[in-house]
């Protein structure tokens, strides 16, 4: 099986995520809508955002390992394929320790995910890993299309690209806000990025890794910091920043579109869509 992506797409926590969201999305010419969070392993809402479009892909971004049983989620998978066939991507990942009590050995978890994902007969060209640090990126491109690194910047992509060799799929995410004063757009992108993942140590550590410092992390991150991993400005900009990752070694880029307060996010995309000359 292949899963067409196109070059862009929306990612969006599945609490903002309505069929009709789906559906306008798909209307302005994104090739993948991706579900964040930790979306069920009964993937009933990835059912409901395809069965309300025609064509877009829907991937989650991701499934975690530890709150969706890989036997649930592969049964799960077979349904959706069936009823979609090639429009739906399995992403998968081991989330941050902080989030369970139960955070062991990391690796062997992934693996062990990915052996039962196997045996429900899920198959690697459906599925993609959540992936940021050197072992993950090569489990990501030896067992599954390839990685989903979120929180990035077009330098990570670039080091991936290179870990993981021309062939295997590479899909980051990074967030967008559509806002020509910069003080005005770190208020609304600052908070989308301390909270949660300044406090999670394999999100921080791969800035480290990426040569950001421990001042970078601390007080919310840096105004550089928060400028390299969220883009703002006008669309054209902010489209010039998401190109960046395809000149990397992208094969897609998926925005995460935030707006301040509850503002609805379509005339962002709108402008964003427009940007990327999508239609």
């Amino acid at each position: 099986m292949t899963v067409e992506l196109g070059t862009y797409g929306i990612w969006r926590h599945a609490g903002g995520l309505t069929p009709e969201l789906a559906a306008e999305v798909e209307r302005l010419g994104f090739g993948a809508l991706w579900v964040g969070g930790s979306p069920p392993a009964d993937l009933e809402l990835v059912e409901s955002l395809l069965a309300a479009t025609e064509r877009i892909t829907v991937a989650t971004g991701i499934t975690n390992i530890w709150t969706a049983p890989a036997d649930e989620v592969g049964a799960a998978f077979h349904r959706v394929e069936k009823r979609f066939p090639g429009r739906f991507l399995l992403g998968v990942g081991i989330g941050h320790p902080e989030a369970t009590g139960d955070y062991r050995r990391p690796y062997a978890t992934t693996v062990d995910y990915l052996d039962r994902l196997d045996t429900a007969g899920v198959p690697r060209a459906g599925r993609v890993l959540a992936a940021l640090g050197p072992k993950m990126l090569a489990l990501a491109a030896d067992r599954t299309a390839g990685a989903h690194p979120y929180l990035t910047t077009p330098e990570h992509t670039r080091e991936a690209r290179a870990l993981i060799g021309p062939d295997a799929l590479l899909a980051p995410a990074h967030k967008v806000v559509l806002d020509t004063d910069p003080e005005r757009a770190r208020a609304v992108g600052r908070p989308a990025v301390q909270r949660p993942y300044l406090g999670l140590r394999n999100y921080t550590s791969n800035l480290l890794r990426l040569g950001w410092t421990e001042a970078d992390l601390v007080d919310g991150g840096s105004d550089a910091l928060i400028d390299a991993l969220v883009a703002h400005g006008t669309a054209d900009a902010v489209a010039a920043r998401l190109t960046e990752h395809v000149d990397a070694g992208a094969d897609h880029v998926c925005a995460q579109v935030l707006t301040a307060g509850s503002a609805d996010p379509v005339p962002a995309m709108a402008a964003l869509a427009g940007a990327l000359r999508l239609g």
